[in-house]
């Protein structure tokens, strides 16, 4: 940002715009049309009436500013959305002025989702929520929002930018259809006669630590959470030679044909997910490492929000053995994989 924008920004009137409605339009042309009548004509009549509606514009305007000015609005958004489901942004509208604000649109640049609040008095927070839906993964940053009103009469409306930085991060979709890995991808010989750890379908109890969103409720430990005051999570370290490993290449076009790959990794992420199974993902510079369940699959999910494919992007390298991985992508790689799927050559 520059010093002059800057110095504008700390200016009382900046991020305000006010733009005519039609009905604003209409009422402005009337007035003038009035005035030149009353001025051709000499007629007290018209000279009231346009005194009438300039003080109606006037009024307008000064109401309208009221409406917004000590509003302040703070956003709560969804950790993550996925692609083709409704979203809903929440917002809490505090009113820290002495008048009542009435009326009010809450807006974000670029989404159509559009929040309303009709009235906050004084030193009273009101919640509010708009609805988007996303057609597309990736990461989409916000900015500002904006408060927009048309009180009292509708004549303008009045617009006020907050500055309210945050991001989106829409994850791709996990149900496109997908065979089940081919069989022993994922799953390393046993050399020797080396035992499994694992002391069920859990695996052998590792330790506790505190709770993270998306772990499985069933692990909480209420005894120590108890004792804490906090969720405390039971940790499991299960054998990592079922770990199905995806490998997302992302050298290709970013288009549809790299998004499916996307798709087909995430959906192998869900099944596993889905199944219990352990499963990690390597994708460009990021490892995601081995685990299970709902929080782990969103961290994958994360991840793949994220990526972005070059035709030069470098091959995988998984930290473990390719023939215990599954390779995802738009073209083949040479090299031992234990199953690949290539998206646009129905690989899914």
């Amino acid at each position: 940002m520059s010093r002059v924008d800057r110095l504008r920004s700390t200016l009382p009137w900046s991020g305000r715009r006010i733009r005519f409605t039609s009905a604003g339009t209409l009422f402005v042309v009337g007035a003038l049309a009035v005035g030149f009548a009353a001025i051709n004509t000499g007629n007290n009549l018209l000279y009231l009436l346009l005194g009438g509606m300039l003080g109606a514009t006037g009024v307008s305007g000064w109401l309208s500013e009221r409406a917004i000015r000590g509003v302040e609005v703070s956003r709560r958004i969804p950790r993550g959305i996925p692609v083709g489901q409704e979203a809903a942004i929440r917002y809490a509208v505090h009113n820290a002025r002495g008048a009542a604000a009435l009326g009010l649109e809450i807006r974000e640049g670029g989404l159509p989702g559009v929040a309303f609040v009709p009235r906050v008095t004084p030193g009273d927070t009101v919640p509010a929520r708009s609805v988007n839906t996303f057609v597309r993964r990736g990461v989409y940053p916000l900015e500002t929002v904006t408060l927009v009103t048309s009180f009292p009469f509708g004549f303008f409306r009045r617009e006020r930018d907050l500055a309210l930085p945050g991001e989106l991060v829409i994850w791709p979709r996990t149900d496109r259809q997908v065979a089940p890995p081919r069989a022993g991808a994922g799953r390393r010989v046993s050399q020797g006669a080396a035992p499994s750890r694992a002391a069920g379908p859990r695996g052998e109890f590792k330790g506790l630590r505190d709770y993270r969103d998306g772990d499985d409720a069933r692990d909480i430990h209420w005894r120590s959470s108890a004792r804490r005051t906090a969720p405390v999570i039971r940790e499991y370290d299960r054998d990592a030679s079922d770990t199905l490993w995806i490998c997302l290449d992302l050298a290709a076009d970013p288009g549809e044909v790299a998004e499916e790959a996307v798709e087909i990794a995430a959906g192998l992420a869900a099944r596993a997910t889905a199944s219990g199974r352990r499963h990690a993902l390597v994708a460009g510079d990021d490892v995601i490492g081995p685990a299970a369940g709902r929080g782990h699959l969103e961290r994958v999910l994360e991840c793949l929000a994220r990526v972005d494919f070059a035709p030069g992007a470098a091959a995988p390298a998984p930290p473990v053995a390719p023939d215990a991985c599954v390779l995802v992508g738009t073209r083949a790689r040479p090299g031992p994989w234990a199953d690949v799927r290539l998206a646009g050559r129905g690989g899914a």
